[in-house]
């Protein structure tokens, strides 16, 4: 059985190609796109060439007709249209191939059988020239260590975050004009610096002599008792020292974790820094370009570094003033601030006004000198050199010639914490800034260290050198402090922790559930210790 087939009409157009007509059901249809947007197209356009006077296939750099471009054929090379991951210029070697002796290392590749020297790396720092991680290797750019750090402090179940969290950057746009201050009290005598530490040199080093004790730390802000007074006499809103008060002008600019301490009391702000806190040891590294690692065991770590540093600042700070030559400052020091800072010094408390807040600050003077027979007051501050390969620089064969290289490169690596100094003097009216230049007598131990010289700088132009501005510094301070008192409005009395994120860009407030409550931190042994937030 056969089955039956019919051809279907077909229309002959003789005049041309395609249909004659069109087919009643196929009037709606639109054959071309009215709009811009529309997707729809030719399905085949024979009579579309790609030759133009520009030569063969230059058609195909042009825009394609709306709708058409799901269509069009674009004729390419396997070539072109193959794509490295890696676009690099390959270099071409002349001669054929050539083989490289297995014992001959690679252009920054450190060598496995030795790790110090040049181009090897020892103690965790950076390797030499041609060394892993040195001035001259090729992964500066492209591989740089990322930095993750610890919390300063850990944050309990039970504690309250209050209002939102506050991002750094926004904080580089505050402004605030603020004057000079007004001098309250003046308490304590100056040591007299000497000058002698000034003709030290890097050919002729002098020894770092060992502190006579432990490192101690000034008077907490809400034991102090002319603080305390001032209180009570209504005199201001918020009660602080100039070492919290520059940790907080400085946040954008600090990288590492801190926390500080709010006290509020009968609607007084008390802030200082918890017992434990990170504040308590001076930082090393913090802003460097190539990070530091975060580990114990290394003498080049950043928790060894900040005990070094907080050692160093401490043994040239005594070695420096001497206490027998003092100039008196105003009052006798009160009973409860002598020794609780080595060596001791004198204290400046000013007020300042901020608009809405009225801020005392106690403010640490180091020492005094006389220049031109004008007695003038110093803050004095030891940088700390523990690995040139590390920075880049030898400050043994630079620091006399390239003086200003050294700084500068002391600004990039720690510009938090010598913006903290110097906003600090500049709070206090310090006339000279004091910097000694200390570093290890072998950079494999942290335990003895030589003064290769000093540098006397004026705070006003050190703190254009930075960049730092103190209108944007109090401008910080105001909105933090506000953003304190608008989030514990109604609540007279409490504590609470103002806490720097470990890794992002960012802080918190939390309200601590109860004055006993108890701030658990690490210390060096990685034991968990209970320490209570100290109050009144």
């Amino acid at each position: 059985m056969s089955s039956s087939f019919s051809l279907s009409h077909v229309e002959d157009n003789k005049e041309g190609w395609g249909p004659s007509s069109i087919p009643e059901k196929f009037t709606a249809v639109p054959f071309l796109p009215y709009g811009k947007g529309e997707r729809l197209g030719r399905i085949a356009d024979f009579g579309y060439s790609s030759h133009n006077r520009m030569g063969h296939y230059s058609g195909r750099y042009r825009e394609p007709a709306p709708g058409t471009s799901v269509f069009n054929f674009e004729k390419a090379d396997e070539d072109e249209a193959f794509e490295l991951v890696d676009n690099k210029p390959v270099k071409k070697s002349f001669g054929g191939p050539q083989r490289r002796p297995q014992n001959q290392q690679r252009w920054g590749q450190q060598p496995a059988h030795h790790g110090g020297g040049r181009g090897g790396q020892h103690d965790g720092g950076r390797g030499g020239r041609g060394g892993h991680g040195g001035r001259g290797r090729p992964q500066w750019r492209d591989q740089q260590r990322e930095r993750v750090l610890s919390e300063s402090i850990d944050v309990r179940p039970d504690w309250q975050v209050l209002g939102d969290q506050i991002l750094l950057p926004a904080l580089g746009k505050m402004s605030t004009k603020v004057d000079e201050g007004e001098s309250l009290v003046s308490v304590g005598s100056l040591p007299t610096y000497d000058r002698a530490a000034d003709r030290v040199g890097p050919k002729l080093p002098a020894k770092v002599k060992e502190p006579s004790g432990a490192h101690a730390y000034p008077l907490k802000i809400w034991d102090d008792p002319v603080m305390k007074k001032m209180a009570e006499n209504d005199e201001a809103d918020v009660f602080v020292s100039d070492l919290i008060l520059t940790v907080i002008m400085t946040a954008p600019r600090s990288l590492f974790p801190w926390d500080i301490a709010i006290l509020k009391k009968k609607n007084k702000m008390y802030l200082d820094r918890r017992t434990g806190s990170s504040l308590e040891y001076i930082t090393n590294g913090e802003t460097a370009p190539d990070p530091l690692v975060e580990d114990k065991e290394n003498v080049n770590g950043i928790e060894n570094l900040k005990a070094e540093s907080t050692h160093v600042h401490q043994a040239f700070r005594e070695q420096v003033l001497q206490r027998k030559k003092g100039h008196d400052l105003g009052e006798p020091l009160p009973s409860e601030l002598e020794g609780a800072a080595t060596p001791s010094a004198g204290y400046i408390y000013k007020r300042f006004d901020l608009g809405n807040i009225r801020l005392i600050v106690r403010c640490e003077i180091d020492g005094c000198m006389t220049v031109a027979n004008n007695l003038q007051t110093v803050a004095v501050h030891a940088l700390n050199e523990f690995d040139p390969k590390w920075s880049g620089i030898d400050w043994r064969t630079k620091l006399d010639t390239q003086r200003g290289a050294v700084l500068a490169t002391e600004l990039k690596n720690n510009a938090t914490k010598i913006a903290r100094w110097t906003a600090a003097a500049l709070l206090g009216g310090v006339d000279i800034i004091k910097l000694g230049y200390i570093s290890r007598t072998s950079f494999k131990s942290s335990k003895a260290h030589q003064l290769l010289g000093t540098q006397a700088v004026k705070p006003k132009d050190f703190a254009a050198q930075m960049n730092l501005n103190m209108d944007n510094a109090w401008g910080i301070a105001k909105a933090l402090l506000t953003f304190c008192f608008d989030n514990t409005e109604g609540s007279p009395e409490g504590q609470y922790i103002m806490m720097r994120d470990a890794n992002k860009s960012q802080l918190r407030v939390y309200s601590v559930p109860s004055l006993e409550s108890q701030l658990a931190h690490q210390d060096d042994d990685d034991d968990e210790v209970q320490d209570t937030v100290p109050v009144e």
